[in-house]
């Protein structure tokens, strides 16, 4: 896989056309990270990352699957707003009570990655609820950061970015036990909020 490394994405996805099936692979294995930071910039209440991970891989086959090297978008883009599309998707579709945290979902996301998206959803949502979701996420983000504390903030943006218990440990200094508290701490806060 390494001989792919300094290869672009959109020649290997022209490769892959042409056979060369190994380089799904790697695309896959390339993003997944990607995939991790996006499925863990949601907070869902009473549910789990990993749903929104496997969402997110999903996009990213679809991304991989779909994507036409002729066109003027990069394949990192086209992947970005895949993985986002199916993330959303999976968090609209679902209305039945068994998914029920999936409907109570509330975005930690940067307010560029929430205007970017929802701009891209223009199509589905009318222009008042796009202002109030708009609205809503500037207000949690302001809202916590006034309530969390300075290690909490830390912790959460860490986080966001895609680091683990142990790596946010290492980083501040601290235990993972205490990462870990900080976290329920934000979770706990975030829920109050509501």
């Amino acid at each position: 896989m390494c001989r792919y490394n300094e290869t672009a994405d959109e020649i290997l996805i022209r490769r892959l056309r042409e056979g060369e099936s190994a380089i799904a692979d790697y695309l896959m294995e390339k993003y997944k990270g990607l995939v991790k930071k996006k499925a863990r910039a949601m907070f869902l209440m009473g549910g789990d990352t990993d749903d929104l991970i496997q969402e997110g891989m999903i996009g990213l086959f679809k991304a991989v699957r779909d994507y036409q090297p002729d066109r003027e978008a990069s394949f990192q883009s086209f992947a970005n707003l895949c993985i986002d599309r199916q993330i959303y998707t999976a968090i609209r579709s679902s209305n039945r009570q068994k998914h029920q945290p999936l409907n109570t979902y509330v975005s930690l996301s940067s307010s560029d990655t929430e205007e970017n998206l929802r701009d891209s959803w223009v199509e589905h949502d009318n222009p008042e609820s796009i202002l109030i979701d708009r609205e809503n996420v500037s207000a949690l983000e302001q809202e916590m950061e006034k309530n969390l504390s300075p290690l909490e903030n830390q912790v959460l943006h860490l986080y966001l970015d895609g680091n683990g218990y142990v790596e946010i440990a290492e980083i501040l200094g601290k235990t993972p036990k205490s990462i870990d508290n900080a976290l329920r701490r934000i979770r706990k806060k975030i829920k109050k909020y509501f």
